[in-house]
């Protein structure tokens, strides 16, 4: 699901950012390169970011041999955008002598639900041992070791230098694997560096992506956990005299709802039912002045068939092929999906050719995650190209599949010297036989006539085609 940023912060003397702890994915806090973090980490979060029994191992992180020690033990997420192209790497000082930090990176470009079910890997990961108190992208300032990819056991708790390009979107996961027996959070130190950052602080990480304190868009699923929107993420922090909350729930531009008014009202809770979907708007009055953010949030569900179109039938003669279109109950038309015909391979293509005539069926899931429907029976209305009627209960018989749907059908069947052998309507079906002889092996011709209204006149839908008899 694409997901939430979060971002609080509180500016120190010292010129040290303390930022609220973030452990799920879709509430990473929005950083910049401007000034160090200090953190702290202290628990799993609403969402499982990788589901224990599903995800055992992302990069260099594992979920190890104690059932407890899942990949998220005591997690902070975070997220940048580069606003230069260059090096960039950081720094994760411990800041007690109990946490063990480890760290992924993710990107670019990449979004929380790739993470979570592992379509995404990280692109630098380790860990820190007891030797040093750092980790992270670089070169470490302790014992001055260079970044390298990670290897197991190889004591070096530094990764490569990122090599970013402007305007690309990195998540970090810090991880603390210690077991933390004392319960109290465990705190660390976040600090940018690299040549674009040595050049400039304040542009090589887009400082503009931390003041969109509501996030980026949502893409959630119906009944996950809910959606805590918070103003105190905002530069005002906790100096509020009223937050306003609306929302516009077609995404219009138009207010549908003003939700909440207050000085108290510094979070707002947002369910997660399809009703909720809309693009949500604060405005947050301090002392310091109004600060204004919005963020569009959209519920999936599992997905449920609207329509099948027929596009071309081989009871047509061009082009000799049953193609249909599958169509999607999204109200929004913003949903994304794959489909499968007949339990087959999964495709993003919502168009099939060459259909089997009859009863088929489609099945429908949601990329967002959020799901795959039952499959759906549809009928395909088309003739055969073959039949074998051998008494194996397969194919026995031949008629136009799902004729019993068509106004006045006729179907008229001849051997290749025109000579009429069975007429049939929308009950009958033809077992390979004339005047109880069997038939030979072969190619046998029909001539296929319906009618259709149009404009209150029944007009007739002739074809002329051939199929074949198999013994």
């Amino acid at each position: 699901m694409k997901v939430l940023f979060s971002f609080f912060c509180l500016v120190l003397s010292v010129n040290v950012v303390v930022s609220q702890n973030s452990p799920d994915c879709r509430t990473a806090i929005p950083v910049c390169a401007d000034t160090p973090y200090l953190g702290t980490a202290d628990g799993l979060g609403d969402i499982e970011d990788f589901d224990p029994e599903v995800i055992t191992e992302t990069g260099c992180l594992e979920k190890g041999s104690v059932s407890s020690a899942n990949i998220e033990h005591n997690t902070s997420w975070f997220v940048f955008r580069a606003g230069t192209d260059g090096e960039v790497g950081f720094d994760i000082e411990a800041l007690s002598d109990t946490a063990e930090w480890d760290f992924a990176v993710y990107g670019p470009d990449v979004d929380c639900a790739a993470i979570s079910d592992g379509t995404a890997q990280p692109i630098r990961c380790n860990y820190e041992v007891n030797e040093t108190s750092y980790t992270g992208v670089g070169v470490n300032p302790e014992n001055g070791q260079e970044g390298m990819p990670n290897l197991t056991q190889s004591l070096n708790t530094y990764d490569e230098w990122l090599e970013v390009q402007e305007g690309e979107l990195y998540y970090i996961l810090i991880n603390n694997f210690s077991t933390n027996f004392d319960g109290d959070s465990e705190a660390f130190e976040l600090t940018f560096k690299g040549s674009s950052v040595d050049a400039d602080q304040d542009t090589a990480l887009d400082c503009t992506l931390r003041d969109e304190f509501l996030g980026l868009d949502i893409f959630a699923c119906e009944d996950d956990e809910d959606i805590t929107l918070s103003a105190l993420r905002s530069p005002a922090g906790p100096d509020i005299t009223n937050v306003t909350w609306t929302v516009d729930y077609e995404d219009d531009g138009v207010i549908d709802a003003t939700l909440a008014s207050g000085a108290t009202e510094t979070e707002l809770i947002v369910t997660t039912d399809l009703t909720s979907s809309g693009r949500y708007y604060v405005e947050i009055t301090s002392s310091f002045g109004t600060y204004t953010d919005n963020i569009l949030i959209t519920i999936f569900t599992i997905p449920a068939l609207e329509d099948v179109i027929v596009l071309n039938s081989n009871l047509s003669n061009n082009p000799d092929q049953n193609n249909i279109r599958v169509v999607v109950e999204d109200e929004r038309g913003n949903g994304s999906y794959e489909y499968a015909i007949n339990d087959g391979e999964f495709q993003t293509d919502p168009e099939f050719y060459d259909i089997p005539p009859g009863v088929n069926t489609i099945t429908i899931n949601d990329l967002n995650g959020c799901g795959t429907s039952e499959p759906y029976e549809f009928l395909m209305v088309g003739y055969p190209k073959f039949f074998t009627p051998n008494g194996d209960g397969i194919n026995d018989t031949w008629n136009v599949l799902g004729i019993e749907t068509i106004e006045d059908p006729y179907v008229f069947i001849f051997d290749r010297y025109g000579k009429l052998l069975k007429q049939l309507d929308g009950t009958s079906t033809w077992d390979g036989t004339y005047l109880g002889k069997q038939m030979p092996a072969s190619d046998y011709w029909f001539k296929f006539e319906s009618g259709e209204q149009e404009d209150g006149i029944i007009i007739a839908k002739p074809l002329q085609t051939h199929f074949t008899l198999k013994r």
